[in-house]
């Protein structure tokens, strides 16, 4: 089947022809006939099988031109790249139509993005966050929107965005057709479909977990951080084809300080980027590695689902992730429209357990690499790798100290009063045996 196959209108095809697509993917094929008949749609597929032109392809298709200036099309995606990318995406497919998109996420000034709402627009992609804060401040009117899609909603409610999200869907009209898109479903997510969904179609790629099987993969064993350090060097050093490489870390100081041991060797060729970032910086980050100007780029898992870099020969994972569902997300970024990817983890002991989730999860044993023997193998430690130990509470008690009670003792009787005050009635009483009284003057006739 190609696109020619699909019910699509004369500008999408001319768009894809020049983007040169041809074949769809499997979600994109399981899902068109879906959507376009109006029914709610979940989708499950893994990152990289073209999760995005599934919802896109035929919400631009049953777009129609409008004069009211209020979206009919809303995406709410979870991280400021993702944004960025199904924008540029929307634009590509809506180059021969006079449909106006508009992306907004966190980060940035908003008076920008209320003016650009506020000129009209026909579609919003956005993060949930800055999207409450546009229709907070009235410059964003959601009661026209037709087709509302939710895209990575899994990584959402990882970062917390549950709240905003069920806030937004208050400001929706109640006739419309909901479009959730995941790589994973969980119970929260099931929560969600349970909730807002009306008797929705399931449409699945592939089994949750299931590895891609045109990515390479592989793994060696390194006792430390600072050998792994050593092999990576190794491995960028000795093998040209690693062209295009995205390097994964656990935390944004393990990034930092991996950039500046590989920035020391190859600086103009490597970038980093995580959340501590700024939105500039990041966004210029990922476009040199789109462009090919850096040949790595390091990253936490907040790029894992968040860019979308076509031809990226390699996945390195430095660190393993915690959650296994998060190594398919990793290495989807490579081996994309049906080229041959590869990913490569270097794995600890203690990331072992890790390793082992991930197996489990893929059912599917990673071949292992033999450790080069030219790569020195070091024995100084990180902070994070010192080993910790418990003391013993080891406090010496004297004799006599059960006997000895707490610091207090007894007032004396004269310190016992109390200040009491003596009224009149009660001392004239007390002298006379009843209550005396100055008595009243009487009146002067």
């Amino acid at each position: 089947m190609t696109f020619n196959d699909f019910n699509l209108n004369k500008p999408l095809l001319r768009a894809l022809d020049e983007m040169g697509m041809k074949v769809p993917t499997t979600i994109q094929e399981k899902s068109f006939s879906v959507i376009m008949s109006g029914r709610d749609v979940v989708g499950i597929a893994q990152t990289g099988t073209g999760k995005t032109f599934a919802f896109l392809l035929p919400a631009l298709r049953q777009w129609t031109y409008a004069k009211d200036r209020f979206p009919r099309i809303l995406i709410i995606v979870p991280t400021r790249e993702l944004v960025a990318q199904v924008v540029a995406e929307i634009q590509k497919l809506s180059v021969y139509t006079n449909l106006v998109v508009v992306g907004a996420y966190g980060g940035t000034n908003i008076k920008g993005q209320i003016a650009a709402v506020e000129m009209g627009c026909d579609a919003v992609v956005a993060t949930p966050g800055r999207l409450l804060d546009l229709c907070l401040h009235g410059a964003l009117k959601l009661k026209h929107v037709k087709k509302f899609i939710v895209d990575e909603v899994d990584e959402m409610l990882n970062l917390g965005f549950l709240p905003q999200l069920k806030r937004v869907i208050e400001y929706l009209p109640k006739k419309r057709q909901n479009l959730l898109f995941s790589a994973t479903m969980t119970v929260e997510v099931e929560a969600i479909i349970d909730e807002f969904f009306n008797h929705p179609a399931r449409v699945e790629a592939a089994p949750v977990g299931t590895p891609l099987e045109n990515i390479a993969q592989s793994v060696f064993y390194v006792p430390n951080f600072n050998t792994k350090i050593s092999l990576l060097k190794h491995i960028l050093d000795a093998n040209p084809a690693y062209t295009k490489v995205l390097i994964f870390c656990s935390s944004k100081k393990k990034a930092d300080l991996l950039f500046a041991e590989i920035e020391s060797i190859h600086g103009a060729e490597t970038g980093v980027i995580h959340s501590n970032k700024s939105q500039n910086y990041r966004f210029n980050s990922v476009q040199k590695f789109t462009s090919g100007e850096y040949r790595m780029l390091i990253a936490t898992d907040i790029v894992a689902r968040g860019i979308d870099v076509s031809q990226v020969s390699h996945v390195i994972n430095f660190d393993l992730p915690e959650k296994p569902e998060n190594y398919i997300h990793r290495i989807g970024r490579t081996g994309r429209a049906d080229k041959m990817g590869n990913a490569i983890s270097l794995v600890t002991p203690k990331e072992e357990t890790y390793l082992a989730a991930i197996e489990k999860l893929m059912k599917y044993a990673i071949p292992i690499q033999e450790f080069p023997a030219e790569v020195p193998i070091s024995d100084v430690l990180i902070e994070s790798e010192m080993p910790t130990y418990r003391m013993k509470d080891i406090t010496i008690k004297r004799k006599g100290d059960a006997l000895r009670g707490p610091a207090f003792h007894e007032k004396k009787d004269k310190n016992k009063k109390v200040n009491h005050k003596v009224r009149l009635k009660e001392k004239m009483m007390k002298k006379y045996g009843k209550p005396k009284t100055r008595g009243m003057k009487q009146k002067k006739k």
